[in-house]
């Protein structure tokens, strides 16, 4: 199967990237309803479930539209942000905001003339209401289950939207969208995302105005989803580079040799640079490791600098913000390996 999409002029002129913390909040849910979840975020799978497994949560209005049991679930649960780096809170802003028109349109697409469960045919009934219900419970998903990580996956979300600007800047539209995923293609002025099911079935996807916006995400991994129907922008989500490295940090993850203080890596380089190294396997900034280890942001700064010259970390500048990771050596120190990402497509209704 091949979903086409035709990009003019204006169109990669006005595509840009950008990050949603609400965006991640649903991959993140609808991986809670996955049976097999991919082995990337399984390690969030299991401490999610024994967070819920403590105290669980309620979402009969949200849980039957992010997991529909179709290819599909309603695109206005993740609009197309308008900024950069948009807050949670601007995320529910537009998603409150959404034309009841926009909304009914999307959940006929999706539900068609299948059954509808009802949280959907109320939120047809009275959309601007249910919508404000609907946002009451992705804010209590979103703290308990997303917002405890929040820190990790954002810089792993910029550490990519740095990787592929640099991409752009080198080769062109053509090199950045060749370097997401071997389905994704761009030949002329048609993007191709392909996926092996479905044969030789061609989709045309018919964009919104303004280009694409691409999101990368971790919790989509590894798939490619593309909206093929909005009623903001279209969007383009996209497994982030580095997406495995969130979850190194998890209290339930057995600490690392290289963390521990009898390790061979931290009677090497002392049991801070050690700590760090291993920490930056996924990046980070000098603020959130200080708030992680209880000190202050000049104190990390010079174990930093010590790593960065020694060149077992490198820096990266995104935005206002300067991100550090371990590099292929500081990695090869720590017995880590890494590996390619895959990617697969689903869409959004």
């Amino acid at each position: 199967m091949r979903y086409v999409m035709k990009l003019d002029v204006a169109d990669l002129a006005a595509t840009r990237f950008t990050t949603s913390p609400l965006g991640e909040t649903i991959t993140a849910l609808r991986l809670l309803g996955n049976p097999r979840p991919p082995g990337v975020n399984l390690p969030w799978v299991r401490w999610a479930q024994r967070e819920l497994e403590r105290r669980p949560l309620r979402m009969p209005r949200l849980w039957p539209l992010a997991l529909t049991g179709l290819p599909y679930f309603p695109e206005f649960l993740i609009p197309a942000p308008a900024g950069r780096r948009p807050s949670f809170a601007d995320g529910l802003a537009q998603l409150r905001a959404t034309p009841a028109t926009a909304v009914r349109a999307s959940l006929g697409r999706v539900f068609a003339d299948g059954p509808w469960p009802a949280s959907a045919l109320d939120l047809a009934e009275r959309p601007a209401e249910s919508l404000a219900e609907i946002a009451a419970e992705l804010t209590e998903c979103h703290q308990r289950l997303v917002l405890p990580h929040w820190d990790r996956i954002a810089s792993v979300l910029d550490a990519d939207i740095a990787y592929r600007s640099a991409r752009l800047a080198d080769g062109g539209a053509r090199a950045l969208f060749g370097d997401i995923g071997p389905e994704l293609h761009l030949t002329g002025d048609t993007l191709v995302l392909s996926e092996a099911a479905g044969g030789e079935l061609v989709i045309p996807v018919a964009l919104a105005p303004d280009g694409l916006v691409l999101m990368p995400s971790v919790f989509n991994w590894p798939d490619v989803s593309v909206s093929r129907s909005t009623s903001t922008q279209s969007t383009l989500v996209y497994p982030a580079r580095g997406a495995a490295t969130v979850w190194h940090a998890l209290p339930a993850w057995p600490p690392s040799p290289a963390a521990a203080n009898g390790g061979a890596v931290a009677e090497l380089l002392g049991t801070v640079r050690a700590r760090l190294l291993d920490m930056l396997r996924s990046p980070a900034t000098t603020t959130a490791l200080a708030r992680q280890l209880g000190v202050t942001p000049s104190a990390v700064s010079q174990h930093l600098a010590a790593l960065h010259r020694g060149g077992l970390i490198e820096r990266q500048r995104s935005g206002r913000s300067v991100l550090y990771a371990t590099t292929d050596l500081g990695l090869a120190l720590l017995g880590a390996r890494t590996g390619g990402t895959p990617a697969q497509t689903r869409q959004q209704g």
